[in-house]
């Protein structure tokens, strides 16, 4: 009669082979990455428009989507905050273009990280970058938006946990770590992620910040988008009353500052988008042969071959848009002089 096994005998389930697309942590290292934001909070209003303290619950429903936003005793996170999160977005997606490995764990440079958002890097911007940080980290979201191919209605905060790695002797930070929450990982890792104009950074107006980013959701390269007035301050997440925010909206339609995009107040309380010509068609965008990556990738070694690719294309409209005998050979002398001048 045979003996039931011991514990220390018994047949173990085999955990999983670790996934070689991820490492423990991730050094943000790579120059002249693409700006990079997740289209979940694109189209939906998880950031606060305020400039000052907002400590509201906020709730958001928009057909089977709801959204509700808890603040921590130092408010919510903000729009501007969410810089924090694009350029650790932009970083993962750049090094994935590249093949490497990427983590949920983040070590950023903080002077890297105020350059690439276009902040001044004095004193009191290293003060503010650490308030963000607390931000993000206590602000609590529940929510069934899906990231990926996943659904779950889940409660999180924008970034698990931070931590200052090293400080200079006056006491600024200099290098810090970040690990991005689950839900915003599955969306780095799904690529549903969008490119941004540069310019974005530039714009210091919370709601024309969260404008483009519906313009760039739900127009991209459309010829246009249409939304009501009352719809698109619904999406937008601002408190303002409806006859206020209609004035902001056409305040920043004369003003004209989006990259990209232009906005129509017209009959019907309607906004209509429509992207400016720099927006490139891909139909007439110059066609690069198979093997140019590889090749640009060689003369120029730890750029994200991506953002290059996107920099030499504004450069072409730029110019003109000139017929290219040779747009594979044209595109890798670029990158070869890029290279050069780092």
């Amino acid at each position: 009669m045979s003996r039931p096994l011991s514990p220390s005998s018994r047949a173990r389930p085999t955990a999983p082979p670790p996934d070689p697309a991820l490492a423990d942590f991730f050094v943000c290292d790579i120059p002249s990455a693409l700006p990079k934001d997740d289209m979940a909070s694109m189209e939906h209003p998880v950031f606060s428009l305020s400039t000052r303290p907002d400590r509201r619950v906020l709730r958001y429903d928009h057909g089977a989507v709801s959204v509700e936003i808890t603040p921590s005793v130092k408010g919510l996170a903000t729009i501007h905050d969410k810089d924090i999160l694009i350029f650790c977005i932009s970083q993962l997606v750049a090094a994935m273009n590249a093949g490497r490995a990427v983590s949920r764990k983040l070590e950023l440079t903080a002077h890297d990280l105020l350059i690439a958002t276009r902040r001044e890097t004095s004193g009191d911007s290293y003060r503010r970058l650490r308030d963000a940080f607390e931000r993000l980290s206590g602000t609590r979201i529940v929510t069934n938006i899906p990231t990926g191919e996943t659904v779950t209605t889940s409660g999180f905060g924008l970034i698990e946990e931070w931590s200052i790695v090293r400080r200079t002797a006056s006491g600024r930070m200099v290098s810090v770590s970040v690990t991005l929450s689950d839900w915003l990982f599955r969306a780095v890792l799904s690529r549903t992620v969008l490119t941004l104009a540069p310019g974005y950074f530039e714009l210091r107006k919370p709601l024309e910040r969260r404008v483009y980013e519906l313009a760039r959701k739900h127009c991209g390269r459309q010829a246009r988008w249409q939304v009501s007035m009352k719809v698109l301050c619904a999406k937008s997440g601002s408190a303002s009353p409806l006859r206020v925010f209609r004035k902001m909206i056409r305040d920043m339609a004369s003003a004209d500052l989006l990259p990209d995009y232009q906005l129509d107040v017209v009959e019907g309380d309607l906004v209509i988008v429509t992207p400016r010509a720099a927006v490139i068609d891909e139909a007439e965008a110059p066609r690069l042969p198979e093997g140019t990556l590889e090749a640009a990738r060689a003369v120029a070694p730890g750029w994200d071959i991506y953002a290059l690719e996107a920099d030499w294309r504004s450069y072409w409209v730029i110019t003109g848009r000139p017929h290219l005998r040779s747009p594979g050979k044209a595109f890798v002398a670029y990158c070869a002089k890029r290279a050069s001048q780092k």
